[in-house]
Order: structure tokens, then sequence, then C-alpha cells
């Protein structure tokens, strides 16, 4: 098999070491064979919605990335956008420096930033699957429909199977989903397929509007409009306006009363502009058990 490199510095501190522990503990991507070095996986592009394999290791001052096809600026960008290279993230440590609960959580995990979806089509149809079931049961789910409506690519002498581009699903059924998730997906297919779902266009508009017009879609509410946003389209600096999980980890780390309203919070993470996304996406890591345990934990 043909292979192509290339290269992606981080600006600010990274810590590939990081991103591999949290891929490792994350509910989405933890059934991911890990050799502790390198990160392989495998997805459809956006600009083709063909598969491609992906292998990434350490490299001085960023990763080293290796694909099973051609890689233009898109795949590039796709890249460092699911390792969170795509964004400057010198000023990042300095919000830990103002904000001492924040900065406790940089110094038990320097260097970590948020590890996306592989795409933003991808992460809206896990925030389908997942509703109203567990991470676990929602994991294999996602793997059986990658199984067998998406393409199988072989790295490290092992099977990745893609999971698959919309026009696959844009009218499958027997996903083995209840009927009304089943509908949602085959109309976040066709919304995909519409251009709606890709990072290039949910990044370009303020991300208010994006949420906006990710809740107009089939399936799609407020937590789940916030998961695409942020951790499919890599936004950085985006906050969700109504997740009570991650409200529930920051009334306790910051001894918020229990009834505290969405403003309270939202003005909570205005200090952390413009990295809103990384700050939230550090508490929600901390409860995985990715965090250096030496230190007491601030969230949960």
């Amino acid at each position: 098999m043909t292979t192509h490199g290339f290269t992606l510095t981080a600006e600010g501190p990274f810590d590939f070491g990081a991103s591999l522990r949290f891929v490792e503990d994350w509910p989405a991507t933890s059934a991911l064979p890990s050799d502790g070095r390198a990160l392989r996986f495998a997805y459809c592009a956006e600009s083709d919605w063909r598969p491609i394999g992906v292998t990434v290791t350490a490299a001085p001052g960023g990763v080293a990335v290796t694909t099973t096809r051609a890689a233009g600026a898109g795949i590039r960008g796709e890249v460092a956008r699911i390792l969170s290279l795509d964004v400057d993230g010198s000023g990042f440590a300095e919000l830990g420096e103002a904000d001492p609960v924040l900065g406790d959580l940089q110094r038990r995990s320097p260097g970590l930033r948020p590890v996306c979806f592989w795409s933003p089509w991808e992460a809206a149809c896990w925030a389908v699957i997942v509703q109203r079931s567990s991470m676990l049961i929602a994991s294999r789910l996602k793997q059986r429909i990658a199984d067998r409506y998406g393409a199988t690519i072989t790295l490290g002498g092992r099977p990745y199977a893609a999971f698959p581009p919309p026009m696959a699903l844009v009218e499958a059924g027997g996903l083995g989903l209840p009927a009304q998730k089943e509908e949602w997906l085959r109309g976040l297919a066709r919304a995909a397929l519409d251009g709606v779902l890709t990072a290039e266009h949910l990044r370009a508009p303020a991300p208010e509007e994006a949420l906006a017009e990710l809740r107009a879609l089939p399936g799609v509410g407020p937590f789940s409009a916030g998961l695409i946003l942020i951790r499919g389209a890599g936004a950085p600096d985006a906050f969700p306006g109504d997740e009570p999980r991650l409200f529930a980890i920051l009334r306790e780390a910051y001894g918020l009363p229990e009834d505290a309203t969405p403003a309270a919070y939202r003005r909570l993470a205005e200090s952390w502009r413009p990295y809103r996304s990384w700050a939230s996406f550090l508490f929600r890591a901390a409860t995985y058990g990715v965090m250096d345990d030496r230190s007491p934990a601030g969230a949960g």
C-alpha cells in the first residue's frame, strides 16, 4: 500500500501523549486498538466522502501523519482539526493563571488539547445514537453501523472500519436503532450532503448562529448542537447553552449553588475566551480519568 506523509506543528503547548490517553478513555473511541505510541483511525474525508486511513505519531513540536491516500490541504486541515492543531494555543495557559480552578486542570494534564470526532457528520450521528443510551452501548451500535456500511482499511496490520459517508445512510434502514433515530440519521445524512455538516460551514458564522442552525436539524437539541460544533467542527471558542453534565461539573468545581441558571455558567465561561471550548473540554476530560491524579481533582 502506498502511503503519504506530512507533519503538523503545534503553536503553543501540546502533548500528543495526553491526546492518546484521552482517546483510550473516551467512550466514543475507546474501542480503537492502541499501542500507546500511535493514533490510528479510518474516516471519510469531507472533501469527497472517500475513506482514508490515518496514522499519527509524535514528532518534535507536533505530530507526524501518514495517510493511505494523497493528503491535500483538505486532509491536512481535517487531521489538524481532529487534534486541535489548527488553533494557536499560545494564550491558553494564561487563562489558567487567572483562573486557579482551570489552572489546576492544565497542570494535571499539560498540553492536552481537545480531541475531536473525525468529522462533524460523524459527531452528529453519535449525538443521535447516544441519546437515551449509555455511551458503551452507543459505541457498540456506532461500530456495528461502521462495520456494515463503512469501508475497512488496514493500518498497522489491523482492520479499521470508517463510519459510512452520508450517501450510504440517506436511505438506510435496519441499523439496529429505534425507528425515530434511524429517521433522524437519514435526515442528518441529507443535511451533510447539502454541505451543512462540515467544519468549514459550521465555523464560518458566530458560534451562536451555528448552534441555532444545528438545532434546526432532525434529532438535534441544545446538547447535541454543542457537541457537533465543539467536538465535531472543532470550534475553539463556543460554550454550550444547556449541558447539564458540564454544568454539574462546573457547579462542583466552582462551588456554585444548585439553582445556578444557565446564564451563570455562561458568565463564568466568558473569562475563558477565546478558548471556551478548550476549557470546557478539560473539565469533561477530567471525568474520563485522563488527568494526572497526583493533585486534587478540580472537577468531579
